[in-house]
């Protein structure tokens, strides 16, 4: 539901902010072409009182030149009138242009033209009397009332175009405040939306980061209670482990203490007894003497493989010998068996007798594996003691493995790795494809006082 409810802000806030972004976009392109278009249309206005003043000035000019024309009689005089009439052409041309669309306008338009035709007329009336030699009667026309008449009512005329003007002046300027103020309150209100759609946006990424923060210690609690309940179970399987081998070597010591004391007093005093029959029987029955010749040998065989059996249940070299004479007995042997070269290079250390037997063991179960798997010439045991840890090694020449591909039924190195980290330490794999096998054992080395103390609880055990 907590999910539900930040997608749909999150959303709304996405939303909200695509809204007022082509807000704005629309409102800014609006304004713009409506102003471009108010002030088009001021530019216009503003060329229609241009013309409007150039019209002016072109009859003024005109009458200028007229009545200089009139005073001195000179011709040079009449290059006003001249420029003034060019001007009024341009000019008439430029309103009508400028008003065409504007029917109200026309009327006024046509009427100015007409009085300003009606003015030119008495100009060139008067130049004509003039040219005539008439001079009293054409100054009689330029000072008459008439000429002044149309005067007035043209400059009227024009300043009621200009009043038009200076009307769709002011409309379009007052459309341009329009334009500006809409343009104002429209980009307030966008902005407000904005600021809206960011406060939501970042509101919702506070409640974001609070969630992924809250599922992060979460996951990072059970990761915790994960990482303690591995190590618990970890520690109870090595507990465990441990447990299962003193059990198991507690075992073996019981069996092969019934099989020396029980099975090897039967076969010490079965081969007695066949000593006495074998004497009384002497030089009467050949046959029978055989025949107890062949079971004494019998009897030997068993009582050696009673040993044998034994030593394989509790090397008794171990605790008679110590740890370096049974690892020497141990390499002499199996290469006696395999004829695989072993060379042992084994210093003095002191560990308890668990630890000790745990080292045999590791011997014990590496050469089986050698013997097995690793068609190896060579082999090298090792044993030594560094900074209070002590190392055991032992290598081959053989064939090798890829240590990161055990097989899933291997379950020889993991007894190893379990049963050295019950004492204290570690075990370490190191094998590639033709490249041999080495294990690296290390435990704690034992303090001499506490070899000691362990032999003497073992002895009155």
């Amino acid at each position: 539901m907590n999910n539900e409810w930040v997608a749909k802000r999150g959303a709304l806030a996405f939303s909200m902010a695509c809204i007022a972004a082509l807000a704005m976009v629309l409102l800014s392109e609006g304004s713009y072409w409506r102003s471009t278009q108010t002030l088009r249309a001021l530019a216009e206005v503003q060329s229609e009182r241009t013309s409007a003043w150039q019209l002016i000035e072109g009859l003024v000019d005109a009458e200028t030149g007229q009545r200089g024309y009139l005073l001195t009689g000179r011709k040079e005089f009449l290059e006003p009138y001249a420029t003034g009439i060019k001007q009024i052409e341009k000019a008439s041309l430029a309103l009508d242009r400028d008003h065409a669309d504007e029917p109200e306008t026309l009327v006024l338009l046509a009427r100015i033209h007409r009085l300003c035709e009606a003015r030119l007329a008495l100009l060139v009336r008067s130049l004509s009397l003039q040219d005539a030699g008439d001079h009293a009667a054409a100054v009689e026309l330029a000072a008459g009332g008439n000429g002044k008449r149309l005067m007035d009512e043209f400059r009227a005329g024009i300043g009621e175009l200009q009043q038009i003007s200076n009307r769709a002046t002011a409309s379009s300027r007052t459309e341009i405040y329009a334009t500006l103020l809409f343009s104002r309150i429209g980009m307030a209100a966008l902005s407000a939306l904005c600021v809206i759609a960011l406060f939501l946006y970042l509101r919702q990424s506070r409640v974001v980061l609070a969630q992924q923060q809250e599922l992060k210690h979460a996951a990072q609690t059970e990761r915790d209670r994960l990482e303690i309940e591995v190590t618990q179970r970890t520690a109870q399987l090595t507990e465990l482990t441990h447990h299962l081998q003193t059990a198991r070597e507690d075992e073996r010591n019981r069996l092969a203490r019934n099989l020396h004391d029980e099975l090897g007093a039967l076969l010490t005093s079965a081969k007695l007894d066949a000593a006495r029959i074998r004497s009384r029987l002497a030089g009467t029955a050949p046959e029978a003497l055989e025949r107890l010749a062949h079971l004494v040998e019998t009897l030997n065989s068993s009582i050696a493989l009673g040993r044998r059996i034994i030593e394989d249940l509790r090397p008794s070299t171990l605790g008679n010998l110590g740890l370096l004479a049974t690892l020497e007995i141990l390499a002499r042997e199996f290469s006696e068996h395999s004829g695989i070269a072993v060379q042992c290079k084994l210093a003095p250390i002191n560990l308890r007798p668990s630890t000790e037997l745990t080292v045999y063991r590791l011997a014990q179960e590496a050469i089986t594996n050698i013997s097995k798997y690793a068609q190896a010439s060579q082999v090298w045991i090792e044993l030594s003691a560094h900074d209070g840890q002590v190392v055991v090694s032992v290598r081959d020449d053989g064939i090798g493995f890829d240590s990161q591909r055990v097989r899933g039924g291997a379950y020889g190195l993991l007894g190893m790795r379990f049963r050295v980290e019950a004492e204290g330490g570690s075990l370490t794999v190191l094998s590639a494809p033709g490249q041999g096998t080495a294990l690296l054992a290390t435990m704690p080395e034992c303090k001499p006082d506490d070899a000691g103390l362990n032999l003497a609880e073992v002895a009155a055990d």
